[in-house]
Formats: structure tokens, C-alpha cells, sequence
């Protein structure tokens, strides 16, 4: 779980203003899901989202497809 929340915060932290606000909170649901919480700045959620939520549906899609690699279902919550 560890590398999905570093590679999460990686991707956040090339994308934004301020790398420093950015903060990756990791837990598992009932299901066995790592949910994976990513905050930032205030100032940078306009980033990390997109237009029309292009970036961070960019973002789940690639870290879905990491946990595929490794047989793990991944969501990601941006807050």
C-alpha cells in the first residue's frame, strides 16, 4: 500500500504549485479496496482535478491500472 501512496503523491506533487500541500491518506474498504485520499492545496485543486475532472480521471485510470499489475483494486478520493 505504501507504493501506491507514493507513487500517488509523485503524480500530484509534478502537478502542482505548491508539492509541499500535498498530502495522500491510504485505507482499505470492506471489500479489500485501497482507498487511497489525496489533498492538496486549496489553490492547487484546480490542477489536480482539470478541466472538466481530465486530470484526476487521468490519475485514477493510472492508478487503477497499477493495482492491476499487482492483482489489488485501487480507488482514488480526491478531497
Amino acid at each position: 500500500m505504501e507504493a501506491y501512496k507514493k507513487m500517488l503523491a509523485d503524480i500530484a506533487r509534478a502537478i502542482v504549485d505548491k508539492p509541499e500541500g500535498v498530502a495522500v491518506d491510504v485505507s482499505e474498504s470492506e471489500d479489500g479496496t485501497i482507498v487511497l485520499v489525496l489533498s492538496a492545496d486549496p489553490d492547487d485543486m484546480g490542477k489536480v482535478i482539470g478541466k472538466h475532472g481530465r486530470i484526476a480521471k487521468a490519475i485514477r485510470s493510472v492508478m487503477r491500472a497499477a493495482g492491476n499489475r499487482k492483482g489489488d483494486r485501487v480507488a482514488v478520493e480526491i478531497q
